[in-house]
């Protein structure tokens, strides 16, 4: 993945995913959960690899208030998640939270000022989308949707479109063959080696509520 693509996922997926705490005007609260993001990133308290732990730790804390994870494995798996139990259900949405958490946890870490605009929001009932655009250094554009779903008086992020490409689509595609061509097992087994993998990357495992 190129360097500014990987920092513009990493934004998409954690800058935008924290401090959703009242529905309102969505833009409104992305823009105050950037800069929360930001102001983690950035704190000279929690630099360095002895802080390492401690800033992914926050980060993903974050993500797991905001982002509605049994809402996004659900929709990842699509059709085949009718067939899973509650207890299936759980854990894949665990598995599932975990294998985007690692998977763009660091990249968030490789954030150098790069400048991200506001470009407005659509409300249609309960459902939101907010436009942006993260402008790199070298004044590359890499438009960025997220998309919410209002809970009550929240709102909480399903998705996430980095230059017209659906993160939970993205998903459903491998999870799709990956079922049709070997079973859901397999499916879940791949999610556990993947997590293995990851963790001897980026750490020890965050702790699940």
């Amino acid at each position: 993945m190129r360097r500014p693509i990987a920092v513009a996922a990493a934004a998409a997926l954690w800058l935008g995913l924290a401090g959703l705490a009242t529905a309102g005007v969505p833009t409104d609260q992305v823009r105050g959960a950037i800069d929360r993001i930001l102001q983690t990133v950035q704190d000279q308290s929690l630099q360095g690899p002895a802080k390492a732990d401690e800033r992914r730790q926050r980060i993903r804390d974050v993500a797991d208030q905001v982002f509605d994870w049994q809402e996004t494995a659900k929709r990842a798996l699509a059709r085949h998640w009718q067939a899973r139990s509650a207890q299936e259900r759980s854990e894949f949405a665990k598995l599932f939270a975990d294998l985007v958490e690692r998977s763009y946890v660091g990249k968030i870490e490789a954030y150098s000022g790069e400048k991200i605009e506001y470009l407005g929001d659509s409300i249609d009932g309960d459902t939101a989308t907010v436009r942006t655009k993260l402008v790199t250094r070298a004044n590359t554009e890499i438009p960025i949707e997220y998309r919410l779903l209002k809970e009550g008086d929240r709102w909480r992020v399903y998705d996430v479109v980095i230059e017209n490409v659906s993160l939970v689509g993205n998903y459903r595609s491998q999870f799709n063959r990956i079922i049709q061509q070997s079973g859901y097992p397999a499916l879940v087994q791949k999610l556990r080696t993947k997590q293995e993998e990851l963790v001897s990357v980026n750490g020890s495992p965050a702790p699940k509520p």
